[in-house]
């Protein structure tokens, strides 16, 4: 097996062995806590800018295959980093291994490594930049290319990963029409869309609002995606414009970007929320689920109590989850209601945005 290292950007570094594409490969290092579904983390445009480190011990043995995936072109992941790699997969569905498909696509692995331990360092430091390499083994000069490196609060990853031209990902002429603005949207966020009864139109994140405003939809939603939400001013400026025009439902970023426009505070976690075993309190109606979730950023609503009520809490570190605008149809959440991976505890959420859209339309 071919050497790889992992460095942090404070100097730690970890040595292991290659999988996947070789190569060089600089990202945020952060660790999910999900036990399987890697094939729709690694292809969940949220991540990219990231190297995601798995904390569970064996990753690979049921392969890939061509369903589970959550956006088109491949895995989105900056590296990938495992303790260990399994390379003959047991499971039906699988069509290939993981370590062909990351060798297809670019992305750089490295297993063999004690993720447990770098799970701790991650959770006491903070997550923060790092690099994987397959050609260069010699820690100094990653720790100085890593630190020459941009932070991913620095760099635009949404306009990399939205779609590039408006299209439709379903169509029924006698069903409301749903304009989803995409920042990297995940493929199982418009699956739930068309499930509770929405037509599904995307457009690209860059879309100006008077464009979007103009096709005169029922509602518009608001998608996930990568990166630092305060670096996104044509996103903030076209909400702006949004609000108060149409229902607005925002999940993970798009969550964001409405307090943001809203005139909010936006935090970052020390170490973020990724994974599938995080349970959030609805406190409208007391219900606790089991959610998904994928995010470095919190929107302080405590900041905006005037025109937001909170609506959701994790129960793990009391942080923000929910809110609902007190004049306007407007109702975001922070974690990840459509799962993939995950619990499907949140689904109700779609619901509930279908809801406050019929209401919207009797009156």
């Amino acid at each position: 097996m071919k050497k790889a290292l992992l460095v942090l950007k404070d100097g730690t570094f970890f040595e292991g062995f290659s999988f996947g594409a070789q190569g060089e490969s600089v990202g945020e290092v952060v660790f999910n806590t999900s036990m399987t579904g890697y094939q729709e983390i690694l292809t969940d445009p949220s991540y990219k800018g990231q190297i995601v480190v798995m904390t569970y011990t064996q990753i690979g043995n049921y392969g890939v295959n061509e369903e589970d995936i959550e956006s088109i072109g491949g895995p989105k992941v900056e590296g990938f980093v495992l303790r260990e790699y399994k390379d003959y997969p047991s499971n039906w569905r699988a069509t290939e291994s993981l370590h062909n498909y990351l060798k297809k696509y670019g992305i750089v692995g490295i297993q063999g490594i004690d993720t447990r331990a770098l799970t701790k360092h991650l959770r006491d430091k903070g997550s923060q930049m790092g690099i994987i390499s397959t050609l260069d083994l010699d820690p100094l000069s990653l720790y100085k290319k890593v630190n020459d490196h941009p932070d991913i609060s620095e760099i635009d990853h949404v306009s990399t990963v939205m779609c590039k031209e408006p299209y439709w990902f379903y169509r029924d002429e006698k069903l409301p029409l749903c304009l989803v603005y995409d920042f990297g949207v995940k493929l199982s966020i418009l699956r739930n869309l068309k499930r509770v009864g929405f037509s599904v139109y995307v457009v690209p994140g860059k879309s100006p609002a008077e464009e979007v405003l103009s096709l005169d939809p029922h509602c518009i939603m608001l998608s996930n995606g990568p990166g630092d939400p305060r670096i996104l001013n044509y996103a903030v400026d076209n909400v702006k414009k949004l609000i108060g025009e149409k229902p607005l439902f925002g999940i993970c970023l798009g969550h964001q970007l409405i307090g943001l426009a809203l005139g909010g505070r936006i935090y970052k976690l020390k170490f973020g929320h990724h994974g599938g075993n995080h349970p959030v309190k609805d406190l409208i109606s007391g219900k606790i689920s089991i959610t998904a979730q994928n995010h470095n950023y919190c929107v302080d609503i405590e900041n905006l109590k005037d025109q937001v009520r909170l609506t959701h809490r994790n129960l793990y570190d009391g942080t923000e989850e929910g809110m609902e605008h007190v004049e306007y149809p407007i109702f975001s959440v922070q974690h990840h209601p459509e799962a993939g991976p995950g619990p499907n505890d949140a689904l109700d959420v779609f619901e509930r945005f279908r809801e406050i859209v019929r209401k919207y339309e009797r009156v």
